[in-house]
């Protein structure tokens, strides 16, 4: 038996090393910057255009509230949203004889709204009208679309005809030409029951292209707004064989997309890194194809397509969008986010805010950290200069200043130290200062703030505007660069972005 004191000697080295091993202060990475070197074009890609819920919401006083807060931050173009043939707008009916009948007022209110507001819309082409579809296939979200092909492609022919003649004597043509046309949403998953799925979608897309395209040649149509970026490759070789018509190519990916479905394989990727990894595949395949130059707009995109709190409520939401940014630059024409609103019901009216919803807005206008990662990002100069490190971009703007953004990517219920950059300037003018704006645990952290009122369900007005006030990520600090350098430490899921006045 050993004695006492020896115990409590081994107990306290034991507890000494036990803190030896606790995560240590990240060493501080030294980034050398050379403000005059030669740079790229970075076209902002990741803001033209948003997702949103459904047709039928866009005529809510709620959602365009949040489309114009999110308009202000971003600047954004096009809107994209499922659904505007659906029955509940009222499109399509026939009468006693089966004779189509057109009603086009709600489509008027909805694109009205959106021009009203400065975006334009990013028009899908979906669902099937009831007294249109060969069967009532009916998808399991809460408005229970068709999702069945055409019992007649002479009265879909019709249809597309007369909804593309009605906007343009509506709109004009030349604003109408401003537009992008999408046939469908995801025809490779559940959003389409047509047999053999490929080869069925194609012979909808054909019918649809060649018809937007009798009315005017002008008008822009693509495809194939598949999920897991599948069928681009497919479409592309089939629009060229048969002479179809394809101005652009479209097509969706998550984080938490597995490889078996993007890839055909069991390759590990981060969530992360999936995302853009499934760009670049296409990206490659648009390189290799008949049509090299064709525009790739990726109409669907976030970290995950479940509704999970911890990620898409979180501040994980800027680092994660920093880094997909860093990653996509140069493969993409535009990038949209889905979804700029929590206005949205594809599982039925929001039950609570904060339920891990897609958008950048939770229910009540209370904006979430991802919103505030976009309002800093918009701060990003329109060339970037080139850099190996894979936690920053460096960026610069017409007149000759600098936007870095720095960031620190932790997955959801993982931990890390802060981490420290040293950036160290050249060609700077001495009198140069740094604002630097974060997202943060203590910067626009709406999500801990919700939870520390106790998540309620229904957030009295009170409680609403004391979680706008969560939301705001305050002044920028201003520190003056000393000799030149500057050091920033960003803790773990934080996000900085740094502004050379």
């Amino acid at each position: 038996m050993r004695p006492r004191c020896l115990e409590l000697i081994l107990v306290l080295l034991g507890s000494f090393a036990g803190l030896t091993a606790a995560p240590a202060q990240s060493a501080t990475e030294t980034i050398a910057i050379d403000a005059q070197s030669p740079a790229t074009p970075f076209p902002h890609f990741w803001e033209q255009m948003f997702g949103s819920g459904r047709a039928e919401l866009t005529m809510r006083d709620s959602y365009r509230r949040d489309l114009r807060e999110v308009k202000k931050i971003t600047g954004f173009q096009y809107v994209r949203f499922h659904a505007i043939l659906h029955d509940e707008l009222g499109v399509y009916d026939e009468d006693a004889h089966g004779k189509p009948v057109y009603d086009f007022s709600y489509v008027d209110q909805i694109y009205d709204g959106l021009l009203a507001n400065g975006v334009k819309p990013f028009v899908e082409i979906s669902f099937m009208p009831k007294k249109l579809a060969l069967r009532q296939d009916l998808h399991p979200f809460w408005y229970k679309q068709v999702v069945s092909p055409p019992k007649d492609y002479s009265k879909w022919d019709g249809l597309i005809t007369a909804f593309a003649q009605h906007l343009i004597d509506r709109y004009g043509v030349d604003e109408v030409a401003t537009w992008y046309f999408e046939v469908w949403n995801e025809p490779n998953i559940d959003f389409w029951t047509g047999r053999p799925a490929q080869q069925t979608y194609f012979e909808l897309y054909d019918h649809t292209a060649r018809a937007l395209k009798a009315v005017n040649q002008k008008i822009r149509v693509g495809g194939p707004a598949t999920a897991q970026a599948a069928w681009v490759d497919a479409i592309i070789a089939h629009a060229t064989a048969d002479k179809v018509p394809l101005d652009f190519v479209s097509t969706h990916v998550y984080g938490n997309d597995v490889s078996q479905d993007v890839f055909g394989d069991k390759r590990p990727i981060a969530p992360h890194q999936m995302v853009c990894a499934a760009v670049k595949k296409v990206h490659d395949q648009i390189q290799a194809s008949a049509m090299p130059t064709i525009p790739l707009i990726w109409s669907e995109y976030n970290a995950t397509y479940a509704n999970e709190s911890p990620i898409t409520d979180s501040i994980y939401m800027g680092p994660w969008l920093a880094d997909t940014i860093r990653q996509c630059d140069g493969m993409v024409n535009v990038m949209s986010y889905w979804t700029f609103s929590d206005v949205f019901e594809e599982q039925g009216p929001v039950k609570q805010p904060f339920y891990g919803g897609y958008g950048l807005i939770a229910a009540g206008g209370i904006p979430k950290p991802a919103f505030d990662a976009f309002e800093l990002l918009h701060h990003l100069g329109d060339e970037r200069l080139a850099s190996t490190n894979s936690d920053l971009l460096i960026t610069r703007h017409k007149d000759g200043s600098l936007t870095i953004a720095l960031w620190n990517l932790v997955e959801p219920g993982k931990t890390a130290p802060d981490k420290s950059f040293h950036l160290d300037f050249r060609g700077l003018s001495p009198q140069a200062v740094a604002a630097i704006s974060r997202v943060d645990s203590r910067h626009g952290d709406t999500l801990a703030a919700y939870k520390q009122m106790g998540s309620p369900q229904y957030p009295t007005r009170q409680q609403i505007e004391e979680l706008r006030r969560a939301a705001e990520v305050g002044r920028p600090g201003t520190e003056k660069l000393d000799q030149g350098s500057l050091t920033v430490t960003v803790p773990a899921s934080g996000l900085a972005v740094i502004d050379i006045r």
